[in-house]
């Protein structure tokens, strides 16, 4: 199939063209690029990034709140990051079986992609696919990661609300305090809130939130409680998720995320198209690990540059 013809069923409103061109985007195709090319900055999607430890419970929450805005009558789709498999760079956890009951549902729509090594992160294959589902109409994105190394931090440069998701038995406070987490989230919901301790985490992050600096715009994270399984908890943080984005507007906030997205998009292709030449190149890190080349004067020989000044930043 060509980009054209792609295109046409894409602009009507073909799920299987949506799919194709995910997949096109994240295979590298040119094609793909193509199609970005044409297509991104369309749409007005609200993006919101859900991230925390593995067992907090993200699924059951993005699955409940798929169900709270199909009923106010949007439309949703979810990208799940998940870990990539080492030996075939694929998704590992798949589509999640929790939110599996919407499939039938063709105002929602569910895709997984693999993080492919982005340092425990995101991939820019997760950006140009987002910038496809704005572009194909959705109302909210859902941008769920598997919460573990560089995930949070890069959730919080992509997303226009992050929230971040804690367990009142598993110590995610004090890990989220110790890992920096406390400053890029806009929301906190403390899941699973009836079990044990749940009040204890909920007055620890109120308190620890009242030190902190303040967010851009003067935003004040709340912390809310939800019960995902029972549905509650949903309601409020559906509301507290239009509040912060009505606050990114009222501030003319949302340009700078926008820009902010794409600087990220730009790194992560950078950082994917090194980490493929150095696989490419044996012999040259061969002479690093020799100590024959410097970690630098490899990197410059790949770039095909004669420095490496202010790459960094």
């Amino acid at each position: 199939m060509d980009t054209g013809a792609l295109l046409e069923r894409f602009h009507a409103g073909e799920v299987r063209a949506l799919a194709r061109a995910i997949t096109w985007v994240e295979s590298g195709y040119p094609e793909g690029q193509d199609l970005l090319k044409r297509l991104r900055r369309r749409g007005n999607a609200k993006l919101i990034g859900l991230t925390g430890s593995p067992g907090a419970g993200k699924s059951t929450l993005s699955d409940r709140l798929i169900e709270a805005l199909r009923k106010r009558g949007e439309t949703v789709a979810v990208l799940a990051v998940d870990p990539s498999s080492p030996f075939t760079g694929g998704a590992i956890l798949g589509d999640r079986i929790r939110m599996m009951r919407h499939h039938g549902d063709p105002g929602v729509y569910i895709r997984s992609l693999a993080s492919r090594g982005a340092l425990g992160g995101l991939a820019g294959a997760t950006v140009a696919s987002l910038s496809l589902l704005e572009a194909f109409g959705f109302d909210r994105v859902l941008i769920e990661t598997v919460g573990v190394g560089q995930s949070e931090v890069d959730i919080a440069r992509v997303a226009d609300t992050t929230v971040l998701i804690l367990t009142p038995a598993a110590g995610d406070a004090v890990q989220a305090f110790k890992a920096g987490v406390m400053e890029i989230a806009d929301l906190f919901v403390v899941n699973k809130f009836d079990l044990p301790g749940g009040e204890r985490v909920v007055q620890e992050l109120k308190t620890t939130l009242e030190l902190a600096t303040a967010r851009p715009g003067g935003w004040k994270p709340p912390v809310l409680t939800a019960v995902a399984p029972k549905g509650e908890g949903i309601e409020a943080l559906v509301e507290a998720l239009d509040a912060h984005y009505a606050h990114l507007q009222e501030r003319g906030l949302l340009e700078a995320d926008r820009l902010e997205r794409a600087r990220f998009e730009v790194e992560s292709v950078i950082q994917e198209w090194g980490r493929r030449r150095t696989h490419s190149h044996p012999r040259l890190i061969e002479q690093v690990a020799a100590g024959q080349l410097s970690p630098e004067e490899a990197a410059q020989q790949l770039l095909g540059t004669g420095s490496l000044e202010g790459v960094s930043h």
